[in-house]
């Protein structure tokens, strides 16, 4: 969660808050998240999978992973003033176009024509693109999904241990809230199993499967004197680079 991302306590955000409660709101917004779902339904990350899906099977010319975490990255990545141009689905597109363009799957030219043919044309017909085995993946892979759990852990830390959430490198994505760095709590929960994040984030440290916590912050611990007097606790989930023990004299 880079800037654009991390709204909580950021100042000079003057614009209205919209609280459109449709999940789409126009035609076209169906089809992007209908994309989207297919190229997960579609990723090279399936073979590792908790369902035991067969991806050789499936007669399809994507075979690269595409996942949550690559959909999050391709939206961080967009300028933060652009980003707060664009609608939720805008965004998508985006991340997914940048994607195929970088894999390529696609090239600019293809794109561009493409684009020229339907803003002379709006009416005009999709392509067909009846595929019943991707179809059926689509629709196994909407009813079973896909877990990051990835086999046993040996978590470095235990519940009741004070910690310290690290400062690390800002990358081109994160699963780090800002407010959160630097900020010390206790492990209230140590999750069973080690969990991946199917891509690497570089410096920021994420990647390979690891141990996961539930970290209890107190109010005062992230608000300081403004934090409200009763509030409860602040619970997080952090993955275990993110976070560096304390010991008892406080040093980490």
């Amino acid at each position: 969660m880079k800037l654009q991302h991390h709204l909580g306590g950021l100042e000079g955000l003057d614009s209205p808050l919209q609280f459109e409660k449709r999940v789409f709101v126009q035609e076209w917004e169906t089809r992007i998240f209908g994309l989207h779902t297919a190229m997960m339904a579609l990723s090279d990350s399936l073979r590792d999978a908790v369902p035991d899906y067969d991806m050789d099977a499936v007669p399809s010319t994507f075979s690269t992973t595409w996942t949550w975490a690559d959909l999050r990255k391709g939206a961080e990545a967009m300028n933060p003033f652009a980003y707060f141009q664009y609608r939720y689905y805008e965004k998508w597109l985006g991340g997914i176009t940048a994607y195929l363009l970088e894999r390529g799957y696609l090239t600019r030219e293809e794109l561009d024509a493409t684009a020229r043919r339907f803003h002379e044309d709006p009416a005009a017909p999709l392509p067909p693109a009846e595929n019943l085995p991707v179809d059926d993946q689509v629709v196994r892979y909407l009813r079973e999904g896909d877990s990051p759990r990835r086999g046993p852990a040996d978590p470095a830390l235990a519940v009741g241990d004070r910690v310290t959430v690290r400062n690390p490198p800002a990358a081109a994505h994160t699963r780090l809230p800002g407010y959160l760095r630097g900020r010390t709590g206790v492990v209230e929960r140590v999750f069973e199993g080690s969990y991946t994040y199917f891509c690497s984030t570089g410096a920021d440290g994420l990647g390979e499967p690891m141990a996961v916590y539930v970290v209890r912050f107190e109010p005062v611990e992230i608000w300081g004197a403004t934090a409200e007097p009763g509030a409860g606790a602040l619970y997080a989930e952090l993955y275990e680079v993110y976070l560096a023990p304390v010991d008892q004299e406080g040093h980490q």
